[in-house]
């Protein structure tokens, strides 16, 4: 159904529930605007169910909870404006469903699309039961750019695999639907809830007492709408800085994000993609010229389309067994290394400091995140990035399932990216863009009085400098865990030889080269080298650039 149809629907009175799921927000939110308009009554849903997550091991952590609340808090006082609230629903989808649709006399229900297995596998079971009970479910693609399914049939039933695949199909779509309008004061008007249920205690706000969930690390996002699209308005305001936007060339070692810092509200939903998509539109079309995909703005959010539409067709994304388009690596289980990884006690302070600010703030930047994911991988320990993507889950604001399975299948070099001889130094790499260590001293402050000599390798220091700066190698800080430059070139030959072996997996995401941005690669076929490659070194820049942090 077209923004056009919606708008000019008539007047009905149902009494319907709206489930909030990631579409936290007044703005493009068609099945809200359905419901407003088509109902008497509006019941705003949020059903928080632990057992559902403990079930799909959905992991969410400290940071998280809070941004979620934050994210619900805002959603609650915007509708409390126009007479209506929020009602936090504790436990199981299916069982509130069954007992509200007749207590509550329901006669509909909306929501947006999911594309996650197990979402769909519930939204199945909650259609039933709506069925059972003669409600009717309305709902509309509103989180993805694209309608997700329609991609793929297009396709002839499978996902495009490459970016490039990817990019031919959306010429033929073309543009993405615009966003539906913002609901107003004149969408709610004609809606309201009885009074005992407006008060109804049963379903207040959450907390994190509640969960049993302490969260003392300093924020720098707030989550909710009203913050998602204040930060929106502010960066738009520079079109500059917008048309020329090229995602390689932002710093991982900012103490501010120097990219947009909207992934976290995407992630949840506060912000819409289609909104952004088209005020960059706008922009980009009064500009004489401006950047393009991949690296654009525009570009990253194609790229969080494109893990979605890979995600939403291939079985077993987010694990490497019974992935069909994941190389099958031998890696390492050993627990204390990835202990050591997580918890920022590699005793590589460029890594360590990444894993602080992750575990603080929720957030690090994109380039930052493919140093931590190489280094775990298939740079220096050789972990599963199964591995990883659980730590990442748990910790990023805006953890995504799509998007971060799909990033760290690319970053490990199982799937998509085939640079895999690109391998970024844990002490050259941070050192090339923040030299006098500002980074590590903000989040490693045991070694802030570390000379910029040593900042990045602090056991090569002698023991008088170490001294003076109140911290002992081996005491106070470890010792390197690996030895980069022996372990990194070890990996690589066995990267290299799994990848042989493997040739018809890596060929599902390669193209002939036509998705690489580097002339170095050898497309997963060591035969057809022409000189021997080596590890990345400090000036050699990852070009491909992906997107888990707008």
């Amino acid at each position: 159904m077209t923004n056009k149809e919606v708008g000019m629907e008539v007047q009905e009175q149902h009494n319907t529930i709206h489930w909030f799921r990631k579409g936290l927000r007044f703005h493009d939110n068609p099945s809200l605007l359905h419901a407003l308009r088509t109902s008497r009554h509006v019941y705003p849903v949020y059903i928080l169910d632990l057992d559902f997550m403990k079930d799909f091991k959905i992991r969410c952590g400290a940071n998280q909870w809070r941004f979620m609340i934050q994210c619900l808090e805002d959603l609650d006082e915007r509708l409390r404006k126009y007479g209506l609230r929020l009602f936090v629903v504790r436990g199981s989808a299916e069982t509130f469903f069954r007992e509200q649709f007749r207590r509550w006399n329901i006669t509909q229900l909306t929501h947006d699309v999911e594309t996650e297995h197990y979402h769909r596998f519930r939204d199945a079971a909650v259609r039933k039961i709506a069925t059972d009970a003669g409600v009717e479910v309305v709902n509309y693609v509103a989180h993805t750019l694209y309608n997700i399914d329609k991609i793929i049939e297009y396709n002839g039933g499978t996902a495009p695999l490459t970016y490039r695949k990817f990019q031919k199909v959306l010429r033929d779509f073309g543009a993405p639907p615009q966003a539906s309008e913002m609901a107003t004061a004149e969408h709610f008007a004609n809606c309201s809830l009885p009074p005992e249920d407006l008060h109804d205690e049963k379903y207040d706000m959450v907390t994190l007492e509640e969960l049993g969930v302490k969260c003392e690390n300093p924020f720098k996002f707030v989550g909710g709408e009203t913050e998602g699209l204040r930060r929106v308005e502010k960066h738009l305001q520079n079109q500059g800085w917008i048309t020329q936007f090229e995602k390689p060339k932002t710093a991982p070692t900012s103490l501010l994000p120097s990219t947009t810092g909207l992934s976290p509200y995407f992630s949840v939903g506060c912000l819409s993609v289609r909104y952004f998509y088209h005020r960059l539109n706008n922009i980009y079309a009064k500009a004489k010229d401006h950047s393009l995909p991949p690296v654009s703005l525009q570009g990253q959010l194609l790229w969080r389309e494109f893990f979605y539409v890979a995600a939403a067709q291939t079985p077993n994304f987010v694990v490497m067994a019974g992935n069909p388009i994941c190389l099958q690596i031998p890696w390492y289980e050993n627990k204390e290394h990835l202990r050591r990884w997580r918890h920022a006690e590699t005793g590589f302070p460029w890594i360590d400091a990444i894993m602080s600010q992750l575990q603080q703030e929720g957030w690090i930047h994109h380039l930052a995140r493919h140093a931590v994911a190489c280094f775990l991988t298939r740079g220096d320990l050789w972990i599963s990035w199964e591995e990883g993507q659980k730590v990442f889950e748990e910790l990023l604001l805006d953890a995504d399932y799509s998007v971060n399975a799909g990033n760290w299948m690319w970053l490990s070099g199982s799937a998509f990216y085939h640079q895999y001889t690109r391998i970024f130094c844990p002490v050259r790499f941070g050192k090339r863009t923040d030299p006098n260590g500002t980074f590590i001293r903000a989040y490693l402050p045991v070694l802030k009085d570390f000379p910029a000599q040593y900042i990045y390798e602090p056991w090569k220091a002698p023991l008088k400098v170490q001294e003076a700066a109140g911290c002992i190698v081996g005491r106070d800080y470890p010792f390197p865990m690996v030895d980069h430059e022996i372990v990194s070139q070890q990996n690589l030959e066995l990267m290299r030889e799994i990848r042989e072996q493997q040739r018809q997996i890596t060929l599902l995401t390669l193209e002939g080269r036509e998705d690489e941005s580097s002339t170095s690669t050898d497309g997963g076929d060591s035969r057809k080298r022409k000189r021997p490659v080596h590890p990345a070194n400090d000036d050699e820049i990852i070009k491909v650039v992906v997107t888990t942090a707008l």
